[in-house]
């Protein structure tokens, strides 16, 4: 991983997601990984290293707002963005209520995630 660069991990089952995320991210500057479920991602060597987590809701097997809690309950404290390709404005509520960053719904803008991705960011250096 490079110095100075945030490490963003993406957990989503859907492989367009996996293949086009991790490319723009590094495009906005960051380091990225991608990992096509939760049980994955709670296996992997990223899990400390990750500053900001771009969790899918719905995945086979553990949920996004289940390996949030997961996570929370291990006491890492990763700033979650949910991404979502159905939910509504209660499901957004929902998700921030739990304590995510912001829920986007897919496909979103460049600039709605690099904005959600400051806030996140700056939430981890607290």
């Amino acid at each position: 991983m490079m110095l100075g660069h945030s490490l963003v991990s993406v957990v989503d089952d859907d492989v367009s997601v996996r293949e086009s995320l991790p490319d723009l991210l590094r495009e906005l500057g960051y380091a990225a990984a991608a990992f096509s479920s939760a049980e994955e991602f709670l296996a992997s060597d990223s899990i400390g290293q990750t500053e900001c987590l771009l969790l899918d809701i719905a995945m086979p097997g553990i949920s996004g707002p289940d390996l949030h809690s997961e996570l929370t309950l291990q006491g890492r404290n990763i700033p979650v963005i949910y991404i979502t390709g159905g939910g509504d404005q209660t499901t957004r509520a929902r998700m921030l209520k739990r304590g995510a960053v912001e829920c986007l719904r897919k496909p979103f803008s460049d600039e709605a995630l690099l904005k959600a991705l400051n806030v996140a960011l700056q939430e981890a250096e607290r």
